[in-house]
């Protein structure tokens, strides 16, 4: 196959490169993932996603998520509502579940064209989230510059949340990386800094594991819901307020995480893969 189509996609900014590989028995390679996914060089995107023959009989898809290190990722919340939209549309139905390497993430299409996913159960314990000492994850031991004594969720993937004054003067971009690759967190983390306005609604920004500062994290924002119904900052729901837009985030009785936001196709395109092969060679 001389070109595979792809969808350029986002979920509040947080932007993706979608390649259904299911009817495409293509692999593609970590150098031709990392040229993917480079803003300079290739397209560009925060996660690369392929889409594949689903695992398990009730999922309607299997949802593979690269970094643009070319690292495979657990979840991706944005991402989710993007591919669920899809296979939505493609079923003619308002429900899809969509299958990843952490479990089931079941969707159903909700108002305003906004997509909602239950992202699964959250994780809390040490060994879970996982962090390299037995500890509270309510406060776990550390410390870097002016963020302290953050809390330790994991949802898909782990995440370290910082309460702060305001979140939009934490520097970020110097904060993030070495948080991001603190010994405390053996398979790194991403970095939240989270300014509680109201126990209805938290302003966050993010730093994600080998992205870097994002517009949007979905299970970022779910972490913070549940970082801050932990400390008592807010009930077990609130909007989260990210750089691209606004989530819905529900901490559930059975401790699942539901979450509500939008999505949106940016373009199509397609990849010649012997050009690709030559660009990498």
């Amino acid at each position: 196959m001389a070109a595979l189509p792809f969808l350029k996609m986002h979920g509040l900014g947080n932007d993706f490169v979608v390649i259904d590989l299911r009817d495409r028995p293509v692999s593609l390679s970590l150098p031709q993932r990392r040229w993917i996914a480079d803003r300079r060089r290739g397209i560009g995107c925060d996660q690369l996603i392929l889409l594949e023959t689903p695992r398990q009989k009730v999922a309607d898809v299997f949802m593979r998520i690269h970094n643009p290190d070319g690292g495979e990722a657990g979840a991706c919340g944005n991402a989710t509502r993007c591919v669920a939209a899809k296979v939505m549309a493609e079923k003619n139905s308002s429900h899809a579940i969509v299958e990843t390497i952490s479990g089931l993430l079941d969707t159903e299409a909700s108002d305003g064209g906004r997509v909602a996913v239950d992202m699964g159960p959250v994780k809390l314990d040490w060994r879970e989230v996982p962090v390299s000492e037995a500890c509270d994850t309510l406060r776990l031991p550390l410390s870097v510059g002016p963020l302290s004594d953050p809390v330790g969720v994991n949802v898909g993937n782990p995440h370290a949340v910082f309460f702060v004054p305001d979140a939009e003067t934490v520097d970020l971009a110097s904060l993030g990386p070495v948080l991001e690759r603190h010994r405390l967190f053996p398979e790194r983390a991403n970095i939240e800094v989270a300014q509680i306005i109201s126990p209805e609604r938290i302003r966050m920004r993010v730093w994600e594991r080998s992205a870097g500062i994002t517009q949007a994290c979905g299970s970022g924002a779910c972490a913070t819901l549940v970082a801050a119904a932990r400390r008592k900052l807010t009930g077990r729901s609130a909007t989260v307020v990210l750089d691209g837009g606004e989530l819905l985030i529900e901490w559930l009785p059975d401790n699942h995480v539901r979450m509500t936001g939008g999505w949106a196709e940016s373009f199509r395109g397609e990849i010649d893969l012997a050009w690709l092969e030559r660009a990498v060679a």
